[in-house]
């Protein structure tokens, strides 16, 4: 394939990172999406016209059922995939209402950042995952 070929579809995604007690929350993708059952931090797409802390508060709530308050922003990742590719904002953040239940997730764990090597993350998420140790 050229490099002159057309360029892939960027999808604008945002996750957050919630810390508790030195573990993060990171939730496993049901069987039947996109990368199924390969765990990631929580959120999803960014809709247009959306804010990235609006979106990472609908998809937090949507996926785990609790509020959360967006802090700063921890890193960025742009990861290609075969038919687009995927800017990926990682945000720290923290819950601030109810108490996480898989809503909308296969499942979730609170692991220590030592533990993160026995999850497959997606692509992008283990980028990110590089970033957030190299940050520590």
């Amino acid at each position: 394939m050229s490099s002159s070929g057309p360029t892939k579809p960027h999808i604008r995604v945002v996750a957050a990172v919630i810390e508790r007690e030195g573990r993060y929350l990171i939730t496993q993708r049901r069987p039947i999406a996109v990368l199924p059952l390969m765990w990631e931090f929580p959120g999803g797409r960014v809709e247009p016209g959306e804010t990235d802390a609006a979106a990472l508060t609908r998809e937090v709530r949507h996926r785990l059922g609790v509020g959360i308050t967006v802090g700063k922003l921890i890193s960025f990742v742009s990861h290609q995939y075969e038919r687009y590719c995927v800017d990926l904002h990682l945000y720290s953040c923290t819950i601030t209402e109810g108490s996480p239940t898989p809503a909308n997730v296969n499942a979730f764990d609170w692991v220590s950042s030592s533990e993160f090597d026995h999850y497959p993350f997606t692509p992008a998420d283990e980028a990110s995952v590089a970033a957030l140790l190299g940050i520590q």
